[in-house]
């Protein structure tokens, strides 16, 4: 077995025995080793794809692999990955192992949310890898449908209310994707439509030009449908709701690594295969994007629950990743990528320390809570680093991705788009605001129930997720060139695809 299809085989393989295990201890310890295994198989992909760059390895695909899947439809089984494709694996890998643990406390229908959790990661790992495009929507909602059981089952609040409405705004998304996908597939055949060589393969279709005419239809269908899932503005209402519904690991992953999918299909699928209305409509898209940087910060700003805080600024940060990507030059999307990687380790670091700070005060307000770095100083000290590399501390991941971003989106020269850059390097000193003022109020500020002076520091299972996590983010602060590096190779290919086409179109 190769080791792409290893990566989907772990997850579903320990969900079928989860399903024969019942005791609660040993479905958690089941789910923990293969969550480690999958993490060390993760790792091994990294380093053998480091290695074969380094060997003068320069196809753009590594580890590719083809088997005809429905012949008479032209689907196969083709999976591939590029050195965007293995860092967002990589990114999964330490979300998902540290989501396990954070949820070590999990009793009640333990194996039936453990049996959920590593299902819907296992659709994350087939997306990533998958270069055909059924294959790719296939596992692309194998991730998304077991959200709607994981909150309205162990989640809390309108938990019922949140999971549906998660549900159907991202089943509306996937429904403008299906037609965008099947356009891509009618249309894949020069001699197209009813052509003898149709094909989902994303290699192929790449090779080809679709018509600018259809292009222009099935471009917006396809980055909309994938930007739902990204918590692009107007079409993000679902995600805060979802987010403060969520048991703790659902929200890490969520917020961590699902929403990754919206903005890796957006540059993958709908900017590279369709570049020439990428670059005509991408100027509508840009206010749209910006809107959801701005708009997220200031909705943080205006929240006392501190999940829906976490929640709207995970809006803002997934903004940026699109906005990024929608500058078309290969700084602003190396940014984009790299802010893909910080915001899900930031993000999931967050609703891990919420989870756990919830579940000692069982509040999430903040003006209920206060001094809590006198009661749990280490699950404090995480919370402020998460908050700094939020706000884009130099040292940390949260600032190499947002200057790059930045850097890259100011390079065009026209008033459109720097202005647009100015109003989303203004989304640092709100960010800034809100961060700054749950620090201050829930850590520093004064204790405001004497029975929260009771409550105990961070367990073993709790400082492994967060060291975890805080290791991750670190690193790419302090040593980004590597996943620089790793992601301008295999960017290079959609730039250049990108960048001849037309003049980008702009209103002024």
């Amino acid at each position: 077995m190769d080791i792409l299809t290893l990566l989907v085989a772990i997850p579903v393989l320990t969900a079928l025995v989860l399903m024969f295990t019942n005791d609660h201890k040993q479905v958690r310890l089941i789910s923990a080793v293969a969550m480690t295994i999958q993490l060390c198989v993760s790792i091994k992909l990294v380093t053998s794809y480091l290695a074969e760059r380094a060997s003068g390895n320069k196809a753009q695909w590594l580890y590719y692999k083809s088997l005809v899947w429905y012949d008479s439809l032209h689907i196969t089984y083709t999976v591939g990955v590029d050195g965007i494709a293995v860092l967002m694996i990589l990114l999964t890998s330490i979300v998902v192992f540290a989501g396990v643990f954070a949820s070590w406390n999990v009793v009640t229908q333990a194996k039936e949310f453990y049996f959920s959790l590593i299902l819907l990661s296992s659709g994350v790992f087939g997306f990533f890898i998958s270069l055909d495009l059924f294959t790719m929507f296939l596992f692309y909602e194998l991730a998304v449908i077991p959200m709607y059981l994981l909150i309205g089952i162990w989640g809390s609040g309108p938990k019922e209310y949140s999971a549906m409405k998660l549900t159907l705004m991202l089943m509306g998304g996937s429904a403008f994707l299906m037609v965008g996908l099947l356009g891509l597939y009618v249309f894949s055949d020069p001699a197209a439509p009813g052509g003898a060589h149709l094909t989902f393969n994303i290699v192929d279709i790449a090779k080809i030009q679709i018509p600018i005419y259809w292009q222009r239809i099935f471009f917006p269908l396809t980055f909309v449908g994938f930007g739902v899932l990204g918590a692009m503005f107007p079409f993000h209402t679902w995600s805060p709701d979802g987010h403060a519904s969520a048991p703790t690991a659902v929200s890490m992953l969520h917020a961590g690594v699902l929403m990754k999918l919206g903005g890796y299909g957006c540059f993958r699928v709908a900017m590279y295969l369709m570049p020439q209305a990428a670059q005509e409509q991408a100027w509508i898209f840009i206010v749209f994007t910006g809107i959801s940087v701005i708009y997220g910060a200031f909705g943080a700003i205006a929240q006392k629950d501190l999940k829906y805080i976490n929640a709207y600024s995970s809006v803002s940060h997934c903004g940026l990743v699109l906005f990024g990507l929608l500058m078309i030059n290969k700084t602003a999307m190396s940014g984009a990528i790299i802010q893909m990687i910080s915001h899900g380790l930031m993000t999931a670091l967050f609703f891990a320390l919420i989870g756990m700070i919830y579940g000692r005060t069982h509040t999430r307000i903040i003006h209920e809570m206060g001094g809590l770095m006198k009661i749990m100083p280490f699950l404090s000290v995480c919370y402020v680093i998460a908050g700094m590399a939020s706000l884009g501390l130099p040292g940390l991941s949260g600032f190499v991705a947002e200057m790059t971003v930045f850097t890259g989106a100011f390079q065009h020269p026209d008033i459109f788009h720097r202005v647009f850059t100015i109003l989303a390097i203004s989304s640092i000193v709100v960010t800034a605001v809100y961060i700054l003022k749950v620090v201050g109020i829930l850590l520093y500020g004064p204790v405001r129930n004497e029975e929260f002076l009771k409550l105990e520091d961070a367990t073993w299972s709790e400082k492994l997720t967060t060291v975890t996590l805080i290791l991750s983010v670190a690193g790419i602060g302090i040593a980004p060139w590597w996943i620089a590096n790793a992601i301008g190779d295999s960017l290079m290919p959609i730039v250049t695809k990108l960048t001849p086409v037309v003049s980008a179109v702009v209103p002024f």
